[in-house]
């Protein structure tokens, strides 16, 4: 424990290399490009159920009900 005590004690403070308000914003950004990406494919499924459709039976499968 005195190692530790010690130890900590020479560390100094370090200084950011921005203010604490950038990494914020640069999380704000990388958040809403997500979202934005995630919006993207909002509804992808019901665009191409017909194509579900036609796959199921042409290989004997189950029909499907438009969608999930």
């Amino acid at each position: 424990m005195l190692f530790v005590t010690a130890v900590l004690a020479e560390v100094g403070h370090t200084e950011l290399p921005v203010p604490t308000i950038v990494y914020g914003l640069v999380a704000l950004i990388i958040f809403t490009a997500l979202g934005v990406v995630m919006w993207s494919f909002r509804d992808v499924a019901n665009r191409h159920s017909a194509k579900s459709a036609a796959y199921a039976k042409a290989h004997g499968g189950a029909p499907t009900h438009g969608g999930h």
